[in-house]
């Protein structure tokens, strides 16, 4: 199995288990009528903001072929042309309509709280193709209010202005950029065929080193041998380790999750989290348990695989999301039909090498 920034492992909507509608194609050439939306958007100061690209949002494998072989005219000519035809969900299509779900219920609960998950569309497509993506937004009824398209130029610059908390992308490149800056962010994949994920539970598993926590023991590791890794962690198990870059994303969530545990729902609470590490519990879980502590935050759910394969346990958890630093771990996910995104942060970083990742993708349309 090979996975490539440019989603070589795509899916269609059809595809997709409970990851958006399925449409025939009398209905991708009905025309659609915008909707107008009965609540407003919270301001970005007040919000969790989640910014994605189009090309994880949506599938758009077909338009990213016309632009790459085409070029941008052909591509911006048929994204017009097809404006009334909505795109098929993409990887993050069921992560944000379960965003969506924890919303309505924080609305519920605190009707008059701006503390809600709040998407922004982050793309560096033309504006002439935003009339589709609205259309497209508008036919699967969801709530996007925020958009920004920059015409062929990279969108990075913007997320601080937008007080993202977490950037999906399937550009690696740019999410470099974005960690760069200080911004949680990630490379979205597509497996062959994603698994069925729950509809009113949002689930969300981390990696730990390199993703909730700095890289520190990994560089014990990767310099000294796994016995050594071993005698660090023991000897620092008080310690706590320094954060990585996702933390900020578990703090966030943390911070919902305590408003639904207030009104008495700790036990059917819609957000879940899950630390699922290649780590050994009784040889090196207790500083990654004490660190999580002495930071004031909770994991729902822990997972010491002792080097065991990812993959099997994330199709019995069945997350949304899932955040790892390792590409072997990333394959192993999605061969099991989870969504899994990259992290390209730390010493065991490196860009993947892989069939079909090319310079082009650079310049592609995100």
């Amino acid at each position: 199995m090979s996975l490539n920034s440019s989603q070589t492992l795509t899916i269609s909507g059809q595809d997709a288990v409970k990851n958006g509608s399925q449409h025939s194609s009398e209905d991708a050439n009905t025309l659609l009528k915008p909707s107008t939306p009965s609540k407003k958007p919270p301001k970005p100061e007040n919000s969790i903001t989640i910014a994605v690209s189009s090309r994880v949002l949506f599938n758009m494998e077909k338009e990213q072929q016309i632009f790459e072989q085409q070029g941008m005219e052909e591509y911006i000519k048929y994204q017009v042309e097809h404006e009334t035809e909505p795109f098929s969900p993409g990887p993050a299509f069921s992560f944000v309509k379960a965003l969506e779900a924890v919303n309505t219920q924080l609305r519920d609960l605190y009707p008059e709280s701006e503390e809600l998950f709040d998407v922004v569309l982050i793309t560096n497509n033309h504006a002439y193709v935003g009339l589709r993506l609205i259309n497209t937004i508008n036919h699967h009824q969801l709530f996007i209010e925020r958009f920004c398209m920059t015409g062929g130029n990279s969108p990075i610059g913007y997320l601080k202005a937008y007080n993202t908390n977490l950037y999906l992308s399937s550009d690696p490149v740019k999410v470099h950029e974005a960690l760069e800056e200080g911004i949680a962010a990630a490379t979205m994949f597509t497996p062959d065929k994603m698994t069925e994920v729950s509809e009113t539970q949002l689930r969300v598993a981390f990696d730990g080193d390199a993703v909730l926590f700095s890289d520190e023991s990994e560089q014990i590791y990767k310099a000294h041998g796994l016995d050594k890794f071993f005698e660090h962690e023991k000897a620092h198990e008080n310690k706590p380790l320094d954060h990585g870059p996702l933390k900020g994303f578990l703090e966030v969530l943390g911070k919902l999750q305590k408003k639904f545990y207030a009104k008495g729902q700790r036990m059917d609470c819609p957000i879940r989290t899950y630390l699922v590490t290649a780590r050994s519990a009784a040889s090196s879980g207790a500083r990654a348990l004490k660190t999580l502590r002495l930071w004031g935050l909770e994991i729902d759910e822990a997972l010491f695989l002792a080097g065991a394969p990812k993959g099997p346990i994330l199709e019995k958890i069945r997350p949304h999301i899932f955040f790892d630093d390792q590409m072997f771990h990333v394959e192993g996910a999605a061969e099991m039909g989870t969504v899994a995104c990259h992290v390209p942060y730390g010493i065991a970083q490196r860009v993947p090498e892989k069939k079909g990742l090319k310079d082009k993708e650079i310049s592609s349309i995100k």
